[in-house]
């Protein structure tokens, strides 16, 4: 993991995202780029409009100026600008920055308060981008991440790329725990081992925990045992598919992102 995308804006979380993306640039040896990126109004005079506008480039001073504090003395660090002002086109801009890196550090969205980011951005992003994202919450402290990751495991393509995609993020890891959701636990801890032996490879001890749940108590259920395990790294599957048979994992994916209380690194 050699290359690594931060998104940035002006809210009171970025600083976090911030924080812990230059933090894993360090750990990894890593390029990190910071891109800036919100929603804006362009400035009206009457019924001509300019882009960008004051406010707009304001923001994205003092985003810069952020970023230069925190990446002191990390080579290669460089800050961009989206300067895209419509929600959608800064969700494009996003998923076409992020095609060229390694990972994309982005935030979950922001509740039901005000945001400068456009709903549904982390979602889009890993949905969209080709490449793995690693989200982090609205709230709460983030002092490590994949320490003690716990991996949402189904057989899928999607958890199988999860789960290579965070090999970089949980090597050296003190404690990883794999979750499955099974009618029968001792057939699924048998069809599980596969998944203990590539993580073994790559000298990662960890242990299979089966659980049985239905329908979006899946993923309370998870969120809880990742609670109660003192997890600091969740990893998963995206889905994106829309109607039956796919709604409810697609509804998933998006019930982790509306309730996470710890990073998540997803893939699609």
């Amino acid at each position: 993991m050699k290359n690594l995308l931060v998104h940035l804006d002006h809210g009171a979380r970025c600083a976090v995202r911030l924080d812990l993306a230059v933090a894993l640039a360090r750990r990894h040896g890593a390029r990190l780029t910071g891109l800036f990126a919100e929603s804006g109004k362009a400035h009206s005079v009457g019924v001509v409009a300019t882009w960008p506008s004051d406010a707009y480039k304001e923001a994205a001073a003092a985003s810069r100026a952020a970023f230069a504090r925190a990446t002191e003395g990390l080579p290669g660090a460089e800050w961009r600008d989206a300067n895209r002002g419509a929600g959608q086109e800064v969700v494009h801009a996003v998923i076409e920055e992020a095609h060229h890196y390694d990972l994309a550090i982005l935030g979950q969205d922001a509740g039901d308060g005000p945001s400068p980011v456009p709903q549904g951005l982390a979602e889009q992003v890993v949905l969209n981008a080709g490449r793995p994202g690693l989200v982090i919450p609205y709230v709460g402290a983030v002092d490590s991440v994949g320490r003690r990751p716990l991996i949402a495991w189904n057989h899928s393509r999607e958890s199988a790329r999860a789960l290579n995609d965070a090999l970089p993020l949980i090597a050296g890891c003190e404690e990883a725990t794999v979750v499955t959701f099974v009618a029968h636990p001792d057939d699924e801890r048998a069809a599980a081992r596969d998944c203990l032996k590539h993580l073994e490879a790559h000298g990662i001890a960890a242990t299979v925990d089966c659980l049985a749940a239905e329908g979006l108590g899946v993923m309370d259920l998870l969120l809880n045992r990742a609670a109660d395990t003192g997890a600091d790294l969740l990893v998963m599957g995206a889905h994106g598919h829309i109607g039956f048979p796919y709604l409810h994992r697609s509804g998933g994916t998006r019930h982790i992102l509306a309730h996470m209380t710890l990073p998540v690194l997803m893939s699609h």
